[in-house]
């Protein structure tokens, strides 16, 4: 059986360019962590955005004067109706088994390298190997 071609470790994928299943490294900031209760299974999850990632205030702005109104919200008749596309500037990222990952907090910076599948509509990525390249400051 032949070897996998090897990667380059310091190359990574941006978080916008992940395929939608296959193995890849990729670098992004935690956005935001989930811990879970101790009533359920353990799985710490973090969602991670890409390093140029907008900043968040820049997209919850309003739909557009021209967008807005019954004809925009409702498809043109006769139309098949198309699967919303994926968030693709987010990854979810889940270790199993693990109620905390000790350096895994929002603002950190990674490097991450795993297996990619899509998971209830988002992109997931499951036990990663991860490096942490920065850390946010405490304030």
């Amino acid at each position: 059986m032949a070897d996998a071609p090897r990667q380059d470790p310091d190359s990574s994928v941006s978080v916008r360019g992940l395929p939608v299943r296959g193995r890849v490294v990729c670098h992004g900031y935690i956005e935001s962590v989930t811990y879970p209760p101790a009533t359920n299974v353990a799985a710490f999850s973090a969602v991670v955005v890409d390093h140029e990632a907008v900043p968040a205030k820049s997209r919850e702005s309003g739909p557009a004067p021209a967008e807005s109104g019954a004809a925009a919200a409702a498809p043109p008749a006769g139309s098949r109706r198309q699967r919303p596309s994926l968030p693709a500037d987010r990854l979810r990222v889940v270790w199993l088994g693990r109620r905390r990952v000790p350096g895994i907090d929002a603002g950190t910076e990674l490097r991450l390298q795993g297996m990619v599948t899509v998971r209830d509509g988002l992109p997931t990525m499951f036990n990663p190997r991860y490096e942490i390249l920065s850390h946010q400051e405490e304030q």
